[in-house]
């Protein structure tokens, strides 16, 4: 996201040009040769329509040919708008944006450190800090409502939403039905389809079943969204050594052949209609059973999959402060904060499941809350070295030079703000001082921070004619 002139970004690669073109072609042959199951009349009719084949074991394969096809056809760039119908992103190239993630089972409380059950309250509140913190760019529910009937769950979850935040929705459904509910609230809020069309408010969340399975409701909501023209992220979790092969190159290849089944499907639908492709690289930890978020072979397989959506030139769905450790402690931050920096330099677009703890199944409002500064931490060294006459500074530093210092030199206090970043909640005080304030740690800076925002802070509201019409919407859905 570098906007400064005359600045080049930093930059990451894992994979050389040789090296995505070996997993494009492998991926290819899985998808031509292998074949992938899949649980949709529609779809399947749609498909051999188009030239696929489907064997005697039902296995559909899909010939290069309208691989090829559909990734010509994907936009390389997809705005969104928030609530108001206001820009907010553009997903594609290197720029990178960052927000929670969805259905979390527990919350983590930063001050006693106690576990709970989530509830509907946990997805309104943890949209309102979103909403307050400048570095969170999007929002997902954060958690799943356990005093909501299942059935009602994703949609109370996404009203909930856009009552506390206003910030574009990242949503999940169950099905086409909550999703067209969903979708329904969206016109209400924007005035309508064609509107609506012009400026998405939100992006669906979709994936298949690895290994190579496309369930009836994932590709379901896939057709949904290509024919409503609502972007759609559609990216399977294959793990290693468990649902997929355990090489991180074998990983990354079955992945790439399951977003790419998809995609044919999308784009046979609807040419043209926005997409993010991705891939949730888990790994089978082998000790514990447990699948991590932040084990090396998870981070390279995923930093493979960014890299082939360059190549490709479609945005993708990525990761961002996540941690596998049970509470917001120094394991938390460092793994969050890894992550969050290797998807910003990788150029990842959209990176979500900021604030989550314990394998993905606890969520801590105070990780977002330090998450928000250690992305604007990382946004400010991602902008680059400006490298131009006045930044290089050979006069100055021939004035400074003979006067022994810098400190009253224009040039200093010319380029104070521009170049040197402000912490808000990293400590940079002396001990003493430290110790005067109060001896706190960073947990408690951010604990502090929480509860200012929880206390002052509340979204724009809507228009009271748009609550009554949505709370008639929700209320009557079955």
């Amino acid at each position: 996201m570098n906007n400064q002139p005359n600045a080049f970004s930093p930059t990451l690669s894992f994979l050389s040009e040789t090296d995505k073109e070996k997993i494009y072609h492998a991926a290819l042959e899985v998808l031509a040769h292998t074949g992938m199951t899949l649980q949709h009349d529609g779809a399947v009719k749609l498909l051999k329509d188009a030239g696929c084949r489907q064997d005697a074991d039902g296995l559909i394969t899909i010939p290069t040919a309208l691989v090829e096809k559909a990734v010509d056809s994907a936009p390389a760039n997809i705005p969104m708008f928030n609530r108001e119908g206001e820009h907010a992103m553009d997903l594609g190239g290197r720029r990178a944006y960052f927000g929670t993630g969805s259905d979390l089972m527990y919350h983590v409380d930063g001050k006693t450190l106690a576990r709970t059950h989530t509830r509907l309250e946990h997805i309104a509140r943890a949209a309102r800090v979103c909403d307050a913190l400048t570095n969170i760019d999007f929002i997902m529910s954060f958690a799943h409502p356990h005093d909501i009937d299942a059935h009602r769950a994703y949609l109370e979850s996404f009203a909930a939403m856009a009552a506390n935040a206003v910030k574009p929705i990242v949503n999940t459904a169950d099905s086409r039905g909550d999703l067209s509910a969903m979708w329904e609230i969206s016109k209400i809020l924007r005035g309508g389809e064609s509107r609506l069309r012009e400026k998405p408010y939100w992006i669906q969340y979709a994936e298949p079943i690895s290994p190579l399975k496309h369930p009836f409701k994932s590709i379901d909501k896939l057709l949904f969204c290509a024919e409503t023209g609502m972007p759609v992220i559609y990216s399977p979790a294959p793990i290693a050594g468990s649902t997929a092969p355990m090489t991180v190159a074998g990983h990354v290849v079955q992945g790439l052949a399951e977003c790419f089944f998809g995609l044919v499907v999308h784009q046979l639908t609807a040419p043209g209609a926005p997409f993010l492709m991705g891939m949730g690289a888990a790994v089978l930890d082998m000790a514990t059973s447990q699948c991590s978020y932040n084990a090396p072979e998870y981070l390279m397989a995923y930093m493979g999959m960014v890299e082939m959506s360059h190549y490709f030139d479609i945005p993708n769905w990525g990761y961002a402060g996540t941690s596998d450790a049970q509470i917001p402690d120094g394991q938390a931050t460092y793994e969050a904060g890894l992550l969050t920096y290797l998807s910003t330099a990788a150029g990842s677009n959209l990176n979500h499941d900021v604030g989550y703890l314990d394998f993905g199944l606890t969520g801590s409002l105070e990780m977002i809350v330090i998450m928000d500064e250690v992305i604007d931490q990382i946004r400010r060294i991602q902008k680059g070295i400006i490298v131009d006459d006045d930044h290089l500074a050979v006069a100055v530093i021939g004035q400074g030079g003979r006067q022994g210092q810098f400190l009253t030199q224009p040039h200093t206090l010319k380029h104070l703000r521009s170049t040197q970043w402000r912490p808000r909640l990293i400590c940079r005080s002396s001990y003493e001082r430290w110790s005067a304030e109060g001896r706190t740690s960073l947990l408690d800076r951010a604990h502090e921070r929480l509860n200012q925002i929880l206390k002052t802070h509340t979204a724009k509201p809507m228009d009271p004619k748009m609550v009554d019409a949505i709370e008639v919407l929700v209320s009557g859905y079955r």
